[in-house]
């Protein structure tokens, strides 16, 4: 996985926390508002269409006061008592209506300018008709079948209702009829019909007064869902006056979006309690909403130059906490390499200052510490190399004394030797002699620790064995038992023979017989390589035994004489060869030595199985 840099992390969730507050306020503020502007508008609508109600009905009682007076003309109600001939009568009554009308209209004609005719029928068939202006005839065939209409569409209560009718053709759509059934001069029955028809263009007026947009319209519906009134520029068909019926209720106001013509509108519906009109006004969506459509836009331009804004600064801002940052880091990479780099602090007192405050006084005391800890190593070095110098001349010393050690009395004895063989005779058994003694001089005088094979040490000891030979006037063999894989091993120089002289010493005090045996053994395993030597003389007393095993164990060389005398005569010798050893591999090696009385003794050099010799 890609590992993130701190400033992009920071920018990051920056930007998330800016996006996510900017989003939050923005979608929240735009609900919020966009709920309170459809609500706002909702009221105004209504508000607006119950004012529009009010006026309409207004407008309405006004014209039923006017149908009130002629439905209580006591000479309209004899009117309509006349009978079917009676002429005399009819002109009577006619000409009193008539005189009625007049005064009637032409007394308040302002406020029935947009009356378009008062008309009074009887079920006789007689009527009469005033059009604001004139006293009108009209077809006698048209009469009967209007006044049918008009009286199934009156209720039989006396009261008024308004149609959507004209007892003229060519006015018919552009007026509205107000009728009320009035009863006769005797009360029994409804005998006639009072009719008001005033000008649909005239009440217009009363609604373009209300403001609803441009592209919004206004117009009327009856019970039965057909128009009354609607503006020249809306033409609804049936299939929308069905719709808006489905979704108004006898009883409330109604609020409803739906989409006509291929655009979505608002309808606000109320029904007139005094009319039962029902009063609709439409408008498009996307006017009403065009608040809605400002707050939006400006609340994302808003957003946007806010969030640029933001992510600009939570920019620079990560920039400035993380640049100081990436110089610490830096610096704190130099400093692993040893370079101790200091940083300027330029005068910053916030958290990131005192850090780089804390870093520049870490590296200056860490820089302080590590002189003084160099200073101290190079010392205790040098110390140390002093006593490592020391160790090694005492250790060399030691050696070199080990070497000068050696028992004199052997060569002593054999110079002797030499000497009366060539004052007695002149013998090759001189050279011979002579010879070995020499290679045994060189051998034993190399004073440095060089590692040397077991071969070496047994022509060592061959030499040794070829003065011994002269010296007591006897042939003496030793058994070689070592396997010729392990000739080529490494040992330590001048350890088997001083071993096999202290045999021969000690082993046989009474002289060296025909069963007497001395034998060279060696083997690896565990890690070690061993080389045994073992004799069957007369072997070590116990306590002697262990007194040597004890010098062995303390590493102490035997220079004091005992009163035993072991260490006189053979002591030195085993002490040498136990100290060389560990001088060269280690503490951990050495020699031991087994001894039973009476059954001979048996001695142990133990080394490593691969030597990795000391440095001295």
């Amino acid at each position: 996985m890609k590992r993130r840099s701190l400033s992009g992390q920071v920018f990051f969730y920056f930007s998330i926390v800016i996006v996510l507050s900017l989003a939050s306020v923005g979608i929240v503020s735009y609900v919020q508002s966009s709920r309170a502007l459809d609500h706002q508008v909702e009221q105004y609508m209504d508000q607006m269409i119950d004012n529009a109600a009010y006026q309409t009905d207004i407008y309405l009682q006004t014209y039923e006061l006017l149908s009130n007076s002629f439905s209580s003309n006591s000479d309209v109600r004899a009117f309509f008592e006349i009978g079917k001939e009676d002429v005399y009568e009819y002109y009577y009554y006619s000409d009193q209506i008539r005189t009625f009308a007049s005064k009637s209209v032409q007394s308040i004609i302002t406020l029935y300018k947009q009356l378009n005719a008062i008309y009074v029928v009887g079920q006789q068939g007689r009527s009469v008709i005033y059009d604001n202006q004139n006293f009108l005839s009209l077809d006698a065939s048209l009469l009967p079948e209007k006044y049918d209409f008009l009286m199934k569409s009156a209720p039989d209560n006396n009261k008024i209702v308004l149609l959507n009718t004209s007892i003229r053709p060519e006015d018919q759509g552009t007026v509205v009829t107000m009728v009320r059934k009035v009863r006769g001069a005797s009360y029994d029955r409804n005998r006639g019909l009072v009719a008001i028809e005033f000008k649909l263009q005239e009440l217009a007026k009363i609604w373009d007064r209300v403001n609803i947009g441009k592209d919004g319209y206004f117009f009327i519906m009856d019970d039965n869902g057909n128009s009354i009134y609607h503006p020249p520029n809306f033409q609804p068909d049936e299939a929308m006056f069905k719709e808006i019926s489905t979704h108004i209720s006898d009883s409330e106001n109604k609020v409803f979006t739906t989409k006509y013509q291929g655009e979505n509108r608002m309808f606000v519906a109320r029904k007139s309690d005094y009319s039962n009109w029902r009063l609709v006004v439409s408008m498009p969506l996307d006017e009403l909403r065009k608040p809605i459509s400002t707050i939006r836009t400006v609340t994302l331009v808003v957003g946007l130059v806010t969030l640029i804004l933001a992510l600009l600064l939570a920019s620079r801002f990560g920039r400035s906490i993380v640049a100081p940052i990436r110089e610490l880091k830096e610096s704190m990479r130099e400093t692993e390499k040893g370079n101790w780099k200091h940083l300027d602090e330029n005068g910053r007192t916030d958290e990131l200052g005192g850090l780089i405050h804390s870093y520049n006084l870490m590296v200056t005391r860490l820089s302080e510490m590590i002189d003084k800890v160099y200073a101290a190593e190079l010392e205790q070095q040098k110390g140390a190399l002093q006593i490592q110098e020391a160790e090694l001349e005492r250790h060399r010393a030691e050696f070199q004394t080990l070497q000068l050690q050696i028992n004199p009395h052997f060569l002593y004895n054999t110079l002797e030797t030499i000497n009366c063989y060539a004052i007695v005779q002149d013998s090759h058994e001189i050279t011979e002699m002579v010879e070995a003694m020499a290679f045994m001089l060189r051998y034993s005088i190399q004073t440095n620790l060089e590692e040397i094979t077991i071969a070496n040490e047994l022509n060592h000891v061959r030499n040794y064995l070829i003065i011994l030979q002269h010296r007591i006037d006897r042939e003496f063999e030793i058994d070689v038992i070592i396997p010729p894989s392990l000739l080529l091993e490494k040992m330590v120089r001048l350890t088997l023979q001083p071993i096999i002289e202290n045999s021969f010493q000690h082993a046989f005090p009474n002289g060296i017989e025909a069963h007497h045996t001395i034998s060279i053994d060696a083997h690896k395993g565990d890690g070690l390589f061993k080389v045994i030597v073992e004799d069957n003389g007369v072997g070590i007393a116990p306590d002697r035994l262990r007194q040597l095993q004890e010098q062995l164990m303390l590493n102490r060389l035997a220079e004091e004489e005992t009163q035993s005398g072991y260490y006189r005569r053979g002591g030195i010798g085993l002490m040498n060869v136990h100290r060389r050893i560990q001088m060269v591999f280690g503490e951990q090696y050495g020699l031991s030595v087994e001894s039973e009385l009476g059954k001979g003794s048996r001695f142990i050099l133990t080394m490593p199985d691969k030597p990795n010799k000391r440095s001295i």
